[in-house]
């Protein structure tokens, strides 16, 4: 088979010379979003389908398959990037196998329990993985096993992590002894992106994020989490009205605190800008208290907290039903029991680390404000650090002290962010 015809799309020289080197066993892009590295290596694996050996496998990996398809395919069947060969890729969305440009290739998700029985049984002549380093290293190391066929080759993006990631000290640090090639890439690289969308992106992320999201770095997780945290900036007196009141995120607690906030989005304000706003907190500390309460007692002193919020449809007004109350994962208990009590519970995503940054990226932006009365949040951000002792170990995890309202909110933040995130656009 001849090789794809070029994408229309204009490459920098640096994917270009990606693309025509990545000619190794093992050829890995890194580096920070949105700075190319996806579409190079793309456009890499298409031409070494459109060229692979025979008697043997091709393979797509990813964390998920809603990953695989968001990540893979979705730029892969865009004719924007690929072309006329977008109409020879044939994939439905969480399919086992796909068709590309008349090969097989089979979809592996590595979080499924079952995924690694898939690869025992397989010989690979290819392999195109989406964000390594959430791959498990022994499924790493069993794919690797199974490039047997002469000439495989694999070709792997991912975004930077800890210096002490396996994929970095056991791979990249060491491709001088490996058939490896690696290239890096930053987000100032990727020179078809709009200068005002750079300027947005670089000033939403901070700290360890801008490091390994703008500057593509592999750098440790050191110090405190939230460092943009600036009470003369974040934390306000008054409330301006809400245009929507979105939810309660909650973190449940029987020994340790019992913490609910609630967050709203504003109406824009002089300059058309809208808001999310920490509003209203309310907290039980049984240790303090000296008594816990049952599921029925929490879900009856929540809706009473909710019933009596002043000034919540403007002066005068009490009370106030958010869309969602998002809890806890852990607290299954409590989610039925608020389901009983007419409220809308929704199991919170507890993605720790997507979490922390969907947070610190609306302080950075300065879309995030809190009132004074959330006084949990505000006490607990300012010695919300990352456990250096693990991060040693090449993990990124905060230390477990002192969270309580930290967790509600990146629990209510994180998983309504498809419902808040197009509001936070000028209005005008």
């Amino acid at each position: 088979m001849s090789t794809p015809a070029p994408s229309p799309l204009n490459l920098s020289p640096k994917q270009e010379r990606s693309i025509a080197e990545s000619t190794a066993r093992l050829n890995i892009w890194s580096g920070a979003i949105r700075s190319g590295k996806t579409i190079a290596s793309l456009l890499r694996w298409l031409i070494y389908i459109a060229n692979a050996p025979r008697g043997g496998s091709l393979v797509i990996v990813g964390k998920t398959s809603d990953t695989i398809a968001r990540n893979v395919f979705d730029p892969l069947t865009d004719p924007a990037i690929t072309g006329p060969i977008a109409r020879r890729i044939i994939y439905t969305r969480g399919a086992p196998t796909a068709n590309i440009l008349g090969r097989r290739v089979e979809i592996i998700s590595s979080n499924d329990a079952r995924s690694e029985n898939r690869l025992r049984g397989m010989t690979c002549a290819g392999a195109y993985v989406d964000e390594a380093t959430l791959i498990e290293r022994e499924f790493w190391d069993q794919l690797l096993a199974r490039l047997s066929v002469k000439g495989a080759k694999l070709f792997a993006t991912t975004n930077p992590d800890a210096p002490n990631h396996w994929l970095k000290r056991q791979f990249l640090d060491r491709k001088h002894l490996l058939d490896l090639r690696h290239w890096h890439f930053t987000l100032d690289d990727n020179k078809a992106l709009d200068p005002d969308y750079v300027k947005a992106l670089k000033a939403e992320y901070t700290g360890l994020w801008y490091k390994r999201f703008i500057q593509g770095l592999w750098v440790m997780a050191e110090g405190a989490i939230y460092d943009m945290f600036d009470p003369d900036r974040h934390v306000v007196d008054e409330l301006p009205p809400m245009e929507r009141w979105l939810t309660v995120g909650v973190d449940y607690g029987t020994v340790n605190p019992f913490d609910a906030v609630l967050i709203g989005v504003s109406v824009p304000d002089d300059q058309g800008q809208r808001r999310i706003y920490l509003a209203s907190e309310f907290r039980w500390d049984s240790r303090a208290e000296r008594r816990q309460l049952t599921d029925a007692e929490y879900s009856e002193k929540l809706i009473h907290w909710l019933d009596n919020i002043p000034e919540t449809y403007g002066p005068g007004t009490f009370g106030v039903r958010p869309q969602w109350v998002i809890v806890d994962p852990s607290a299954a208990s409590f989610i039925t029991q608020l389901h009983r009590d007419g409220l809308v519970p929704q199991m919170g995503d507890n993605s720790v680390n997507d979490g922390i940054r969907t947070v610190s990226n609306l302080l950075g932006a300065d879309h995030l404000r809190v009132h004074r009365s959330v006084a949990g949040f505000i006490d607990e951000v300012g010695s919300y650090a990352w456990d250096d002792k693990r991060a040693e170990k090449g993990e990124d995890a905060p230390v477990k002290v002192d969270d309580h309202a930290l967790d509600a909110v990146r629990y209510g933040l994180h998983t309504t962010q498809a419902a808040w995130l197009p509001m936070l656009q000028p209005a005008f």
